[in-house]
């Protein structure tokens, strides 16, 4: 439980990160619930960054720790499914895995926004995590720790189609005006995106998995689309949970593909 001079240094940072945030750069929202903010080169809705900054300052990594990371519309959600039921497969059968009952953004936490999840996860052996931040603003806990980072990209203009039907779908829902299409794809050219630039955030994680090959695995959307078992297989072993002979000839690898497919989880009333 925190000291009460615990809570209060984190209230006075959390109020110097807003007093921060408040001086940067603004730039459009794409007709969401606050404008975005320039920061180290890229842009970020205020709340997610100050939950970054908040990352920056109190996240601590663990050596086991397996990172996702992407930019948002990229095949998160996937990702976050297709890993943690590899990790959890001798936890959790089709039946009773968390999948069926929860949103992969909430198995599978993102380090901007819920830290105590990702706790009660690794009390749990989950040692999954997830972010959209850039590579270059990723806490130094994570860099130097030498955990292991996975990073998916996905075709620019597919990224974008999907950025806009979700920024329009949400304008929907607080019946407001959506931005208009020739709008926000001059945005996206011109880099104002949420956590974009896009092409930076993929440009700097490609030259980190050039770099470090070991740390950071680096896919493509397109390429797990077209053969995921296979790809499946080696995000497996890269994570230290490799399947064994057994499990390959019992298909368990098929099986974790198929019930993480988009057709069987977005049947889900959770999803």
């Amino acid at each position: 439980m925190e000291s009460h001079i615990e809570i209060q240094n984190k209230d006075a940072l959390q109020k110097s990160f807003k007093e921060m945030i408040s001086t940067l750069p603004k730039g459009n929202c794409w007709g969401c619930f606050e404008d975005l903010c320039q920061y180290q080169g890229f842009w970020f809705f205020s709340t997610f960054l100050q939950g970054a900054l908040s990352a920056q300052q109190q996240f601590q990594v663990q050596p086991t720790d397996i990172i996702l990371c992407s930019s948002p519309r990229t095949g998160t959600a996937w990702l976050k499914s297709l890993t943690f039921a590899t990790i959890t497969r001798t936890l959790y059968d089709d039946s009773t895995t968390p999948l069926l009952s929860k949103m992969p953004h909430d198995v599978v936490p993102f380090m901007e926004f819920d830290h105590a999840q990702f706790s009660t996860n690794r009390h749990l052996g989950i040692p999954l995590l997830a972010t959209h931040l850039p590579y270059s603003l990723l806490p130094r806990s994570i860099i130097d720790s030498g955990c292991k980072l996975i990073y998916i990209c996905r075709d620019p203009k597919d990224t974008f189609v999907s950025l806009y039907h979700f920024a329009a779908r949400y304008s929907k829902s607080q019946n407001t005006q959506p931005i208009q299409l020739d709008e926000a794809f001059e945005l996206f050219y011109e880099g104002v995106s949420p956590y974009g630039p896009y092409w930076d955030h993929v440009l700097g994680y490609w030259k980190a998995s050039l770099e470090h090959p070991d740390k950071l695995m680096f896919l493509k959307y397109e390429e797990l689309v077209e053969d995921t078992v296979l790809y499946l297989k080696k995000i497996a072993a890269y994570m230290g949970y490799p399947f064994s002979s057994e499990e390959q000839q019992q298909w368990v690898p098929e099986n974790i593909v198929k019930m993480c497919s988009f057709e069987n989880l977005s049947g889900l009333e959770v999803n």
